[in-house]
């Protein structure tokens, strides 16, 4: 080959690599949990994140290009140490979104984090995800301490109110699954409610995976509980209405945080009737006024228009909107180098009630988003209704007093 063609086979070349770099997708991870006991809600989170890449891929992608979202499944922390490291050092995407539970977000920030790689967490709530000086972890929904102020104050101003009792007067039992989740959520509750002053009687830990409560609620049997606060995943809350209908155990209010209680396959299971005015402090749910989440509609009908059915819980509106607020972030910042994807993050400023789950957005340094907060539902007639706070609310608390 003479020189002539050589320089001539060289700018070919050069120019198919300019052509196929400036055509190439933005990678970004999904790491959930998508097999395992905690499948179901890892799927339902990763849905909304699916939505939020599709929604931005039909309008352009990002800076310019196509989105691919990469899936990693975790079971377990060491799994997603592994899934992580797959991402970071293999695919090598631009950044991880997750994933639903707080000890997968926990190990796999460590990962993340030595790579220099943004993870932006849109479902898991252990308030120690965003305390440990990581400069690339983000998280936009609302944290332990929310969910267990939101439990208290569903007592305080939703229950005692109904029920015409002094809140001081009742006696409240927590019980909670004994993982990160579980525990974080209770020990705020236990530090909240004596606060408050509320008479707490027995705190009581389980593992998600116990096949048999019965002894547990014997002691809440013999405590006299009015009140119950139950922190847990799907299979433990089934286990436990079906276990205390077994033991005729009826307290005047069960309140539940988390995805167990707003799960319409927990409803299935459990039986409309076992559920009906059970409260539940969670991520908002789709029967919210419209007025406090503009845009929840919508995203519902695009749901069932995309899987053929109603959304299964608030978890994929939650991952969504998180989603969304990052990615516009992205789009917004001078490049999608780490640094600079963090310092656009930090000028986000989305007022409550501007996105489609009601919350805002504002980050303070620690990656946290201080606009997040949950919402208190109560099954009725086989729908979870919002009922507080008021300008979210679709429909009035029902409270029966079962004794």
């Amino acid at each position: 080959m003479n020189k002539k063609h050589w320089v001539a086979s060289v700018c070919a070349l050069l120019t198919v690599s300019a052509s196929l770099v400036a055509h190439a997708d933005v990678k970004l991870g999904a790491l959930y949990p998508f097999s395992g006991s905690l499948a179901l809600l890892g799927d339902e989170s990763y849905r909304g994140l699916e939505i939020a890449i599709a929604e931005r891929n039909a309008s352009g992608g990002l800076k310019g290009e196509q989105i691919k979202l990469l899936k990693a499944d975790a079971v377990d922390a060491g799994q997603a140490v592994g899934a992580a490291r797959k991402l970071t050092s293999v695919e090598n995407v631009t950044a991880v979104f997750g994933s639903y539970s707080s000890a997968l977000a926990f190990a796999a920030t460590q990962v993340t984090e030595l790579a220099g790689v943004p993870y932006f967490e849109l479902g898991a709530v252990s308030d120690n995800i965003t305390e440990r000086d990581l400069k690339y972890v983000m998280r936009s929904n609302p944290t332990a301490r929310n969910f267990a102020e939101g439990t208290i104050t569903a007592i305080t101003d939703v229950a005692a109110p109904a029920l015409d009792i002094d809140p001081q007067k009742l006696k409240v039992a927590i019980i909670h699954e004994d993982a990160l989740y579980g525990t974080t959520i209770a020990n705020f509750q236990k530090k909240i409610a004596q606060e408050k002053g509320l008479n707490v009687v027995e705190v009581l830990p389980y593992s998600a995976k116990a096949v048999d409560l019965s002894s547990l609620i014997l002691r809440l049997k013999g405590s006299q509980a009015d009140v119950v606060l139950q922190t847990s995943y799907q299979n433990d809350t089934t286990l436990f209405f079906r276990q205390i209908r077994e033991a005729g155990f009826k307290p005047k209010a069960v309140i539940g945080a988390g995805g167990g209680y707003s799960m319409q396959d927990t409803l299935k299971v459990v039986g409309a009737e076992n559920m009906e005015g059970i409260l539940d402090v969670d991520f908002p749910q789709f029967q919210t006024n419209e007025a406090g989440a503009p845009g929840i509609a919508a995203f519902a009908r695009v749901y069932k228009e995309r899987y053929g059915t109603d959304p299964r819980s608030g978890h994929s509106l939650m991952n969504y909107v998180g989603a969304k607020i990052f990615l516009d972030a992205m789009e917004s910042s001078e490049s999608l180098d780490a640094d600079a994807i963090r310092a656009s993050v930090s000028r986000v400023d989305i007022a409550v009630g501007n996105t489609a789950a009601g919350v805002g957005a504002k980050f303070a340094d620690n990656g946290q988003n201080e606009r997040a907060s949950t919402a208190i539902m109560q099954w009725q007639d086989g729908v979870l209704k919002t009922v507080y706070p008021e300008s979210a609310a679709v429909a009035n608390v029902r409270f029966i007093d079962p004794q």
